[in-house]
C-alpha cells in the first residue's frame, strides 16, 4: 500500500489518479466507482452542478440518466453523504425503505440502479473544515457479490479502503479541477492575484503596463465568468476552485 499511496501523492494528473484508484478498489471487488466534489454544496442538492468535479467508471448511459436527468437528488446515499461524514453500508437502504411508500423519483433510482446492477456496496463522505465543500464516493460491488459479501469485505479490508479513499481524495481535493464553466483567462487570473495582494486598480495598471480601464475590464469578465457580483467574491470563488494560489487571504 506503501508504493500506491507514494505513486498517488506524486500524481498531478486527476485522471492518472483516478485510474489508479479504480485499479485499487477492483482488487477489493467494487469495480464502478462514483466519485463527487463541489466547494459550493447547494442546500437540499438544489442548483447547478457545474461546480462540481465527477468521475465515474459507471456506464454512460447510466450516468446520462442519474446525473442528466437528476435523479441523483433523490439518490438515498447521495443524501446521505451530503449530510455526513464516515463510511455507510448500502444495507441502510434496505433498512430504510423496506415497507415504506417510496415516491415515484426513489422508485426511478431504485429501478434504475437495479437495472444496472448497482446493489451491492458502501459510501464513504469525507469531512472538510468549510461546509460548502463536500467530497464523497459510492463504491459498487462487481456483478455477483450480494451486500452480504460486501459486509465481509468490509469488515476484513475495510480500514485499509478507507485510508485509499481518503488519499485519493485529499490529492484530489488539492488539485485545480475543470468543470463544466469556462476557466479565467491568464490575464483575468492575474488581476485577480494581484486584488488579492491588497494592490488597487492604479497599482495594477501600472504593474501589468494596462490602462485602468483595461484592468477594470478583465475584473469585470472575471465575475462573469466565475458567476459573482464582487471582485472580492471572485477572488475568494477563483482560490477555492484553485484557479488563484494567494499567499494570504
Amino acid at each position: 500500500m506503501l508504493e500506491h499511496l507514494e505513486t498517488l501523492f506524486l500524481a498531478d494528473d486527476i485522471g492518472a489518479i483516478w485510474s489508479l484508484h479504480c485499479g485499487q478498489m477492483e482488487k477489493f471487488g467494487f469495480d464502478r466507482l462514483l466519485y463527487g466534489f463541489t466547494r459550493f454544496l447547494a442546500p437540499q442538492l438544489e442548483g447547478s452542478i457545474d461546480d462540481t468535479l465527477i468521475l465515474s467508471n459507471h456506464a454512460p448511459e447510466y450516468l446520462d440518466i442519474f446525473l442528466g436527468e437528476r435523479l441523483f437528488v433523490e439518490a438515498p446515499m447521495v443524501r446521505w453523504a451530503a449530510d455526513s461524514v464516515g463510511a455507510q453500508s448500502w444495507s441502510r437502504v434496505h433498512e430504510f425503505y423496506a415497507g415504506r411508500p417510496l415516491n415515484p423519483v426513489l422508485q426511478r433510482v431504485l429501478d434504475l440502479n437495479h437495472r444496472f446492477g448497482i446493489t451491492a456496496g458502501y459510501s464513504i463522505s469525507f469531512s472538510d473544515p468549510s461546509t460548502r465543500a463536500k467530497g464523497a464516493i459510492g463504491l459498487c460491488a462487481r456483478v455477483g457479490l450480494s451486500q452480504d459479501d460486501v459486509e465481509e469485505i468490509w469488515a476484513e479490508h475495510g480500514r485499509t479502503i478507507w485510508v485509499l479513499n481518503a488519499a485519493m481524495h485529499l490529492k484530489i481535493s488539492s488539485l485545480p479541477f475543470p468543470t463544466a464553466r469556462r476557466g479565467l483567462t491568464p490575464r483575468q487570473r492575474e488581476v485577480l492575484e494581484w486584488v488579492g495582494d491588497g494592490k488597487t486598480i492604479a497599482d495594477i495598471a501600472q504593474i501589468m503596463g494596462l490602462t485602468s480601464a483595461t484592468v477594470e475590464k478583465h475584473l469585470r469578465l472575471a465575475r462573469e465568468v466565475l458567476e459573482v457580483e464582487t471582485t472580492a467574491q471572485a477572488v475568494l470563488k477563483a482560490t477555492l476552485q484553485k484557479q488563484l494560489f494567494l499567499t494570504a487571504l
